[in-house]
């Protein structure tokens, strides 16, 4: 069983549907994992040049240390890019990197 809703670092619209799946064990697949604003962009950017990794990196690996139920399925057009996007599982985020990712919803004035 999996629910698939819009959800990014950026975009917590349904987070409560997150909670709810990680207390329920049911997979969540976020819609649209990929979403950015301008600020969240500058502060993925940021934190990208610091692990040397691309701003998406950064965001698929923010998702993934989110919840042990997520399941990001973010599209791709080439193998270059499928495998940037399989390398951002190896990203290791620290505390303060991951805790400022999680309050972008409050900087751009999103629900969260």
């Amino acid at each position: 069983m999996s629910v698939q809703n819009r959800y990014s670092f950026g975009d917590r619209e349904w987070e409560y549907v997150v909670n709810y799946c990680e207390r329920n064990g049911i997979a969540f697949i976020p819609w649209f994992p990929l979403g950015a604003g301008k600020v969240a962009g500058e502060i993925l950017g940021r934190i990208a040049q610091a692990h040397r990794a691309s701003p998406t990196q950064i965001a698929l690996a923010w998702l993934l240390r989110r919840s042990p139920v997520m399941l990001p399925i973010p599209g791709t057009s080439s193998i270059e890019h499928l495998e940037d996007n399989v390398a951002a599982a190896s990203l290791l985020l620290s505390e303060a990197e991951y805790k400022e990712l999680s309050r972008v919803p409050e900087l751009v004035g999103t629900r969260g």
